[in-house]
This record gives structure tokens, sequence and C-alpha cells, in this order.
């Protein structure tokens, strides 16, 4: 399973190529993967000396900064071989993006290493109280996906100062996310899920923890440090369409998986095989265009925030909304995909060693992600029908 959907060779100097001598090895073990609740440590620190997790990383400080597009297809190839795999790695990716946001001595500091990995959960569960240089941090994260293999993690907070909840200044409380040695995290074993288990997204928590300001960063009130375009683009859209890559590459591997099986399984006592059947030609030709057209939406909207972003205007609202339109399109679109190569699996699906039940599966956590949720049709609708929207969030 190489390269169902693109052609990744070339993307990010030897980075792509690196990724690709890994696939076989990534769908292989995807089953151990599973049962192992976690990406499996050699496995992570393979994708990580490809290069894997520098997608996003700024130039700067060593990384690849590529466009958003690049970022796409190398995600959904990863998926494709397995999508926990693909998961952890879009994780591990989008955290990076704090980088862009701090001084580069502490970006240097956490981010630095070409190998390193990071992640972290942006939601502001924890508390940090200012305390003049440094914040006191006490938090429990949920959704921790990848944090096992970590070297960094970051938590978002809550923050407080002399008893007191600080606002921005719309009123809105004042949250910013905290990077901390993964180190000095006690992880909790919650991950016990439907799908998506082997992303070891488990809950992880510290009490009291110091961490410096300078490893602190705001996605909503702060300005990026780093200037290139990459950091012009919606980051809430670049999380989105990290999540919608994971989900097309994972229908876009079941959907060719139920392909094969159609032209090789045959119909008990009709001699048929399952392709010679009307009905499944009719599923597979209509599975086939839904797929393929949420891959042509989600490209066209990316392009078109790209070209904005690398513009000297802001990217408009209705750019930004329609890019979150396609991400959450695809990711409904994918599901669909995997339930449909499911069902024509017939009673083999439902067998634990068969990977469409797990396709199916990873196919539909994938559409609770909140980046992705059903909400967000409400929020592109309400950009398309000018009415007022937190853009703070989009």
């Amino acid at each position: 399973m190489v390269g169902l959907q693109y052609d990744i060779s070339g993307i990010g100097g030897s980075t792509g190529n690196a990724i690709i001598e890994l696939l076989p090895e990534i769908a292989s073990r995807a089953s151990e993967t599973e049962q192992a609740r976690q990406l499996p440590t050699d496995l992570a620190l393979k994708l990580a000396m490809a290069g894997a997790y520098n997608l996003s990383k700024p130039a700067a400080i060593g990384g690849l900064e590529l466009e958003p597009l690049d970022f796409l297809k190398i995600i959904e190839t990863i998926a494709e071989a397995d999508a926990s795999a693909g998961w952890c790695a879009m994780i591990a990716v989008t955290s990076t993006l704090g980088a862009a946001y701090m001084d580069q001595t502490a970006a240097r500091e956490i981010f630095g290493s070409r190998h390193v990995i990071t992640g972290g959960v942006f939601a502001p569960m924890g508390k940090a109280v200012d305390k003049g240089d440094h914040y006191l941090l006490s938090g429990q994260w949920q959704w921790g996906s990848g944090s096992p293999n970590c070297d960094w993690l970051g938590g978002g907070a809550m923050i407080f100062k002399d008893g007191d909840l600080q606002k921005f200044d719309n009123g809105a409380p004042c949250h910013r996310m905290l990077f901390f040695p993964a180190d000095a995290v006690e992880f909790i074993d919650s991950w016990h899920v439907s799908g998506m288990k082997g992303t070891g997204s488990g809950d992880f928590k510290v009490q009291d923890l110091i961490v410096p300001k300078e490893r602190s960063v705001s996605f909503v009130a702060d300005v990026p440090r780093e200037k290139g375009p990459l950091y012009k683009f919606p980051l809430f859209g670049l999380l989105a369409l990290g999540v919608s890559s994971v989900a097309l590459g994972n229908a876009r591997a079941a959907l060719e998986e139920i392909k094969t099986v159609a032209l090789n399984k045959k119909t008990p006592g009709g001699g048929r095989t399952m392709a010679q059947r009307p009905t499944v030609q009719v599923d597979l030709a209509k599975a086939e265009a839904r797929l393929s057209s949420a891959f042509s939406y989600l490209e066209s909207a990316v392009t078109q925030s790209w070209i904005e972003a690398t513009g000297e205007n802001a990217i408009s609202p209705k750019t930004r909304g329609n890019l979150r339109l396609a991400c959450a399109h695809a990711t409904e679109i994918a599901a669909d995909t995997c339930k449909s190569a499911y069902t024509l699996g017939g009673g083999a699906a439902v067998y634990s060693g068969n990977s469409l039940q797990r396709r199916f599966r990873d196919a539909h956590v994938a559409t609770q992600h909140i980046a992705t949720a059903p909400a967000v049709f409400e929020l592109a609708g309400r950009i398309m029908l000018d009415q007022p929207s937190d853009m703070s969030m989009l």
C-alpha cells in the first residue's frame, strides 16, 4: 500500500521517500498498534527519524514549513497505512505550530531537535496561576493523542492572577497553551475506546508544575513571530485539515480494500464474484464518486486559503469558513465511505482480524473531533449567510 491517492515522493526533500519506506511496516503492524492502544515506541521513533513530525515546524528552527496541501498529502498517505499512525503524526505536526508564536530561544529548546516528538491538548482544562516570570500549572487533559511517545507536551489552561480569572480584551476568559517536559506528567490509563485505539489518546495530568512564561502561547491573542504564509493560514483550519486528512486516507484504503474483495470473493452458491453483481457495482461507483469529490473540494478550499495566505491581506472569513466546511464534509463523507465498504464486506467484516471493521470504527471517531464535528456545518452556514460569528476559533 503505497500512495493510493497521492505520490508523496520528493515532498520535504527526503521526508516523503522516507515515509514511503515505512508504510508497509505501519500497515503490517496496525493490529499490534491497536492492541497496544498506542503507537509502538520504535515505530513512533522511526516516523520521527523520517521527519514526519516536522512538516509544519518553522524553517528557522529546522522544520520543513510545508504548504498545507503537502501536509494533507503526507498525513493522508500515512493514514492509508493505519489511521492511528496518521492521527499521531497529525497531532505531533500541529503541536509544532506553537513554535511559530514563541521566542526563538524557547522554540528551539522545545521543538528544535529534528527528532523531537511533541503533542498536547489545546482545550483549556488546566489552571495556570500567574507568578510573575512563570505560571504554576495544575490540570488534567483528555485526548492526549500520541502522548506516551512525546518528549514535550502542551496543555491549555485558564490564566489566574491574585485569585481572579484573567480576561482577553473582548471580555472572554484568558487561556494559553503551556508546554512542559513529558517526564513531568502523570499518564492515566483512560484510553479504552471503540476506534482510533492505537493513538494512545489517554489523559495526562500535572500538579503545581512551574512553567516559564516563555514556554506558553495564546493561539487566540498572540501574533505569530514567524512571518511565513503558513502561519497566516488559519491555525484551527490546519488542525481540521489534519483530522480530515486522516479520515480521507482511512476511507481511501477501505474503498480500495473492498474493491479487491469484490474482484475475488464469490457469491455463495452463485459462482459469480461480487464484482459481477450490479448492486455492488452501483454502490462502489457511488462511493468512489463521493470520496473523490470530497478530496477535490478539500483540495480546492486549501488552495484558495493558501493563495490568500501568500497575499498581503488576511484570509477572508468566507474562505476560512469554506475551509472548515470542506474539512467537516470530507470527514463525514469518509465515514460514509467506510460504512459502505464495511457493509459490502458482509459477515467477514465483523471479525476482529478484518481491517474493514477497524477502518469503520476509526472513521467514526474522526467525526467526533471538535474541529470537524457536525456543529462546524452550522458555523459555516452562519458565515455563508453573513450572520454574526465568533471568528477567533475559525
